[in-house]
């Protein structure tokens, strides 16, 4: 559809749209009072969360990588989309129909709309779910009875059957509109002599991202004569689905986890089932690829998994070789986690479902409840391969402990694992502190290397600087509530701000009508922040726009900040008479010095009736 959005349209999605809703869909936030909430950035890796956002305002930002804008802002920068798609998918989820302007020059991005996308493989999903209650769907529900599924557990998970037909889904897809192209760029169908269904005769896992929203599809194969020999088939990478970011179960886990400050991830789609359905309700899985960072990134996110709520990830794995392998790769990114990471692995080699199945739901809960450190589970295995009674074996058994130790990123947890690595082999402590100091390729006498933190040379003063306290507060009044400031800073000046950043945001303000203007306005932040021509003027105003106030801004408070902003110009007015007037000769120069003296009692009488004033509002 050609021509520009309406205006008002795109004003009423902000308006009825709370970024909080939206956001909550990405990232587990806690309230931090005063209309602020905080979580994990979901747009850089950190420990302690510098995430925040302002409720009333409808503004987010990261003190740590400076990202900030309002919820259409987020929307692009998350799911990587134009403005016009993030209103249309804002618009959708609040309900509000986009009208467009006749010859603007909107231009479509290339390739089908997400939400047609989004629309497409709900449309699958629930096709597939009505399949397998079909006679051609015996093999599926058999499955699904052989490990300990019934009915409700199947409609719990959404799972469904590709019909053995291999148009079935095309068919049905077609005649609700979709188009070819629709279907094949999200990996429903594909194109040979003709479109064909993706899936034929397999049992389905609809995947699903955080929001609740299916995204792609796990296919189990079922039959011998199937023309696929993988036993299990993924969507492909498409527009919505990301394989390296994707886990299964996060949307009917994301509540838990947040909650329990617990995620516990396993390997398949069954062992998600059977967790879930043992009342393990944090348990998550990567799907057709090994866990990595970018899993780490959007576990963590939900997990609360910084200093302030310290956790737990548990990963339960096979006790097979390629168990063995997975727990090195899981060790390998543990310095990605605050939380403490822990293995659980059933004495037998039994994965969650096989585990529930024979020995029932109490088992599965056992199972996590005996979880073991992750470092001590991988140098278990690492020193388990070697002969520990004799000499040879327990120097051998050292070097590759030692060689695991150094590889950690997390340098603070070296020493520990050091000490522990000892006490496995029967080693002095010393010895093995050597022996990982010699594998990091350090000199065996080598004293700890001290961390060196660069200092970062700015073009303008830190805008912390307490210098600039009052200007930070007042700012945020005047962002945060402009009615409540209202007319109060009809004496503010541009001169009132030293920083030539905050200055820069009062010049804005005072463009866009002052005050008074934002009073009525819900999208007064992201039009002072549109009008930034300086990224560094659009990170503070986003940033002033979500950081908490010192205190409930009543009408006491706002007086109080307004008179320390004039008092401090007032009293730099001073500084800069009296300096005039010690280098002015009162006799050769009689009538400016005279003149001068004169603004400086004014000045002076001026400051102490702000004083007063601040006093009384104190």
């Amino acid at each position: 559809m050609a021509g520009r959005i309406r205006e008002e349209d795109i004003a009423a999605t902000r308006e009825k749209v709370r970024i909080d809703d939206v956001i909550g869909e990405y990232v587990t936030l806690r309230n931090a009072g005063g209309g602020s909430m905080k979580g994990l950035c979901p747009f850089h890796d950190e420990k302690t969360p510098s995430f925040n956002v302002n409720t009333q305002r409808g503004f987010f930002h990261c003190f740590g990588c400076q990202e900030g804008g309002d919820v259409v802002t987020f929307i692009m920068k998350i799911d990587g989309l134009g403005f016009a798609e993030a209103i249309e998918r804002l618009a959708d989820k609040a309900g509000v129909q986009l009208r467009r302007e006749e010859g603007g020059d909107y231009e479509r991005p290339k390739g089908p709309p997400r939400q047609r996308l989004v629309e497409a493989n709900r449309a699958a999903q629930e096709f597939y779910a009505e399949q397998l209650g079909g006679a051609d769907a015996v093999a599926a529900r058999q499955f699904l009875t052989e490990r300990g599924f019934d009915q409700a557990a199947a409609e719990h998970f959404g799972i469904g059957y590709a019909p053995r037909d291999g148009e079935a889904l095309v068919r049905h897809l077609r005649g609700r509109g979709f188009t070819s192209e629709e279907l094949t760029v999200v990996d429903l169908a594909r194109m040979g002599r003709s479109l064909y269904d993706r899936y034929r005769g397999r049992l389905l896992w609809p995947i699903r991202e955080p929001g609740g929203q299916t995204i792609g599809f796990g296919a189990r194969r079922l039959y011998d004569d199937d023309r696929s020999d993988a036993k299990y088939l993924n969507t492909t990478e498409t527009p919505l689905y990301k394989k390296s970011q994707v886990l299964y179960g996060i949307d009917l886990a994301r509540t838990s986890i947040g909650k329990s400050s617990q995620a516990v991830v396993v390997e398949g789609y069954t062992d998600v089932m059977a967790c879930h359905l043992a009342g393990i309700t944090t348990a998550v899985a990567s799907c057709g690829t090994a866990f990595g960072d970018d899993h780490t990134r959007v576990l963590r996110r939900f997990l609360h998994d910084h200093d302030e709520f310290r956790g737990e990830v548990i990963f339960t794995f096979d006790g097979d070789a390629a168990g063995q392998k997975a727990a090195l790769k899981a060790f390998e990114g543990d310095a990605k986690f605050v939380s403490q990471t822990y293995v659980a692995v059933q004495p037998e080699g039994l994965d969650p479902c096989d585990l529930r199945l024979r020995d029932g739901d109490a088992a599965v809960r056992d199972l996590v409840a005996r979880r073991v450190p992750l470092y001590r589970f991988v140098l278990d295995n690492v020193v388990s391969q070697f002969d520990l009674d004799r000499a040879d074996g327990r120097v051998d058994a050292l070097r590759a402990g030692a060689k695991l130790v150094s590889s950690v990123r997390d340098r603070s947890k070296v020493d520990a694992f050091a000490r522990e690595l000892a006490s496995m082999v029967g080693a002095d402590v010393e010895e093995a502190r050597t022996e990982v100091r010699r594998a990091s390729g350090r000199r065996p006498d080598a004293a700890p290397e001290p961390a060196r933190a660069e200092r970062p040379r700015n073009a303008v003063p830190d805008l912390r600087d307490p210098r600039f306290s009052v200007e930070r507060e007042t700012l945020k009044l005047v962002l945060q509530h402009p009615i409540a400031i209202g007319r109060t800073t009809a004496d503010i000046g541009t001169n009132d701000f030293t920083h030539p950043t905050y200055r820069a945001v009062w010049e804005l303000v005072a463009a866009a009508g002052g005050t008074v203007a934002g009073a009525d306005d819900p999208g007064w932040v992201a039009r002072l922040r549109e009008a930034a021509t300086d990224p560094a003027v659009s990170s503070v105003i986003s940033a002033l726009a979500v950081e908490p106030l010192m205190r409930e801004p009543d009408a006491a408070y706002v007086r109080l900040y307004v008179f320390k902003l004039l008092e401090l110009t007032t009293s730099r007015r001073i500084a800069e008479v009296k300096s005039r007037l010690q280098r002015t000769n009162p006799v050769e120069h009689a009538s400016e010095y005279n003149r001068m003296f004169g603004e400086l009692a004014a000045l002076e009488q001026h400051r102490r009736l702000l004083r007063d004033r601040m006093t009384s509002e104190s």
